[in-house]
């Protein structure tokens, strides 16, 4: 990835971490910086996996890729915020 790729994966991160969040049903016990930073890793992963497919550069919208980031997102989300739930119970 270019310095410019990064960049633009951890602006379009921040807006993937808020779209995963949305997906995920219920509660979330996340602060914004942490969902943000989901955000940022599920854009990076998700780039990088739509070019191990050879979905990463197409006409127009990358829809597979950023449906690709979205679903990580989402599971990132729900891994993150399911295992901070469960801190305080025994």
């Amino acid at each position: 990835m270019t310095p410019e790729g990064i960049i633009s994966a951890i602006i379009i991160g921040a807006i993937i971490g808020i779209l995963g969040r949305l997906v995920v049903r219920g509660r979330q016990r996340m602060s914004a910086l942490a969902t943000v930073a989901v955000g940022i890793v599920a854009a990076l992963v998700g780039t990088w996996l739509a070019s191990l497919i050879g979905v990463q550069s197409t006409s127009g919208v990358d829809w597979v890729e950023l449906f690709l980031q979205i679903g990580l997102a989402a599971v990132f989300v729900a891994a993150v915020s399911g295992r901070r739930g469960r801190r305080g119970v025994l």
